[in-house]
């Protein structure tokens, strides 16, 4: 393979991650709103797009390997600190989500309220980090 790839790749995954972001948010104001099958089809659209970007992630990660940071100083120390964060709540974020998905399909509404309380700001967080880890490491 040539190198073309893998600078759209890292860019896509950014796309996934931000458009996962978008899809949280208007899932969040649409339940506020009662408007349950908006809801549903914003949270199963993020749930969908937090697969792909895992699977593709996987994929990626094994044909390149690591990417290190170019830079030093307090730029890093804020790098390494928004990635650790990052990746740990993006997997706790895993189960959590999982959860909130099978007890909303099996309309199972008080586990799944309470736990979207807790799972819906990590999962927020884990994509938004993700499109800021994009910009550090390839946009800087």
């Amino acid at each position: 393979m040539d190198g073309e790839w893998r600078v759209w790749w890292p860019a896509f995954h950014a796309v996934l991650n931000g458009t996962t972001a978008v899809l949280l948010a208007a899932g969040r104001y649409f339940i506020h709103r009662r408007q349950v099958r908006a809801h549903r089809r914003c949270m199963h659209a993020a749930f969908g797009l937090s697969v792909l970007f895992f699977a593709s992630y996987l994929v990626y990660h094994s044909l390149v390997g690591t990417t290190r940071f170019g830079h030093g100083g307090w730029l890093r120390v804020a790098y390494l600190t928004v990635l650790t964060t990052h990746t740990v709540l993006a997997v706790a974020v895993v189960p959590l989500a999982v959860m909130v998905l099978v007890w909303g399909l099996r309309r199972q509404w008080s586990p799944h309220r309470a736990l979207a309380r807790w799972a819906w700001p990590i999962w927020l967080y884990v994509v938004v980090t993700g499109v800021v880890i994009y910009f550090m490491l390839y946009r800087f």
